[in-house]
């Protein structure tokens, strides 16, 4: 039964990061697997800093922070991404 959660919250984050980012979502199964990678790297640094989450709203909200540190790395290295 946590598995479903873990897959609902991170299709959640990535949504919701996708959104900040970009200000559009990327279709289910890119939110979903940024959702699930933001939320190991947001477990990670958090846990750096020596904060865990307890709880479902506190894990969406790691996975949503590690989502878009994800986002913003994806974009540094894209070759899309132009600066001037």
């Amino acid at each position: 039964m946590y598995f479903v959660w873990y897959i609902l919250i991170g299709l959640i984050a990535g949504w919701l990061a996708n959104l900040i980012v970009k200000g559009s979502g990327s279709g289910l199964v890119v939110n979903l697997i940024v959702g699930i990678i933001g939320g190991f790297l947001g477990g990670w640094i958090l846990s750096l800093f020596g904060i865990l989450a307890v709880g479902t709203i506190a894990s969406l909200i790691t996975s949503v922070i590690g989502a878009i540190i994800l986002l913003g790395i994806a974009a540094l290295i894209s070759p899309r991404h132009h600066r001037k």
